[in-house]
């Protein structure tokens, strides 16, 4: 099988992912009772890299796949500096979750909405830090676009990487962060020198165990990562 052939094989892969009822990144904090939560959507956009296939060797999927990701700015009052997906708050305008991730995207990045395929609509998960309900989209790129920081009061840099990166266990390792008395521990990864992490790691981290990517790593490894 091609590289080419096995990347559309990651499609396949998607949705049979998307249709796992229990494909959630686990149990994460609840928002405070009594909140109303403000709702957002993300943009999970896999595609195929142009020209930089990963390093990585005996990859557990191709080469060329590709995951959408962003810096956000550090000045931002929610989540400042960290690695995203392109996405942010509903409104009024947009008809559904859907509508919402791809506006964000391409107000953020700069990405033509027209050459991706919607592939799935995922279950909204609590994200307690900044009181959101949000719902990642999950998005397969027919059509890639060039992609850039539009407004870099918002981000400040934008970045396709390879999965097999991803998934490479010297990528890998568990977040520890702390909140005042509570100490937090979760899935990162650390790509060449840029770490994801959070609610970001945690979705990436399912989808790869919901597609059967995952390659074995050591759980053990831990890194404290600064909030």
């Amino acid at each position: 099988m091609t590289d080419r052939q096995h990347t559309h094989g990651a499609r396949a892969d998607l949705l049979a992912a998307a249709r796992n009822e229990n494909w959630g990144p686990g149990v994460l904090p609840q928002l405070p009772e009594g909140v109303q939560a403000r709702r957002s959507a993300v943009l999970v956009l896999f595609g195929v890299l142009d020209s930089i296939p990963a390093k990585t060797p005996d990859a557990a999927v191709a080469k060329d796949l590709d995951v959408l990701l962003q810096r956000r700015a550090p000045t931002l009052s929610s989540h400042p500096g960290q690695v995203s997906f392109p996405g942010g708050r509903r409104e009024r305008a947009d008809r559904d979750d859907a509508d919402t991730a791809l506006r964000e995207a391409e107000e953020e990045t700069g990405l033509d909405p027209a050459g991706v395929e919607i592939l799935a609509t995922l279950p909204a998960l609590p994200l307690a830090v900044s009181n959101h309900q949000v719902t990642p989209v999950l998005g397969w790129w027919t059509q890639p676009s060039k992609v850039a920081a539009v407004d870099h009061a918002e981000t400040v840099e934008v970045f396709r990487v390879p999965v097999a990166q991803l998934l490479d266990p010297a990528t890998r390792f568990r977040s520890v962060t702390t909140r005042g008395s509570m100490t937090f521990t979760g899935p990162a990864f650390d790509v060449d020198g840029t770490i994801v992490w959070g609610f970001t790691a945690m979705v990436l981290d399912r989808l790869f165990d919901a597609c059967g990517w995952t390659v074995p790593w050591d759980q053990t490894r831990e890194r404290p990562v600064a909030v």
